[in-house]
């Protein structure tokens, strides 16, 4: 399953949980505030930034490129 790591009070990951939702593409949300979370960002991305999606081997960071590998991935 796609995760992807965000803040709640953050705009960028506001717009791709909002494109995920549109599209009923399935995702478990990882809030970063929550330690073992950002712990697994860290490990997984090696950034401390958000939005960030992890997908079977495939991340990404920026809003705007989430979208454009979510449209091409589904």
């Amino acid at each position: 399953m796609i995760e992807l790591y965000i803040l709640e009070t953050c705009p960028y990951c506001r717009k791709v949980m909002d494109f995920m939702d549109k599209e009923s593409i399935r995702y478990e949300k990882k809030d970063i505030t929550i330690p073992e979370n950002h712990k697994k960002l860290m490990e997984l991305g090696g950034q401390d930034q958000v939005p960030f999606l992890y997908d079977d081997g495939v991340s990404h960071y920026e809003s705007d490129e989430i979208i454009k590998y979510l449209t091409t991935r589904c």
